[in-house]
């Protein structure tokens, strides 16, 4: 039988409504914390999660032709 453990999110440290178990793989997974309404990509490879971090729109230089 697979052990399966709650994903908590990665900036409020509270448990979300997802769950997972040894044998899950993630990629690019968007998590959504019900508690502080953040969504944010992970990846989930035998329980351990990875976040991924993208450039914020704002940041990023405009493009010029």
């Amino acid at each position: 039988m697979y052990e399966a453990e709650w994903i908590f999110c990665p900036c409020c440290r509270a448990k979300t409504k997802t769950k997972v178990m040894e044998n899950t793989i993630l990629e690019n997974f968007p998590l959504f914390c019900p508690k502080c309404k953040h969504e944010i990509l992970i990846c989930v490879k035998q329980f351990n999660i990875t976040v991924i971090k993208e450039p914020d729109a704002l940041d990023a230089e405009p493009i010029t032709r």
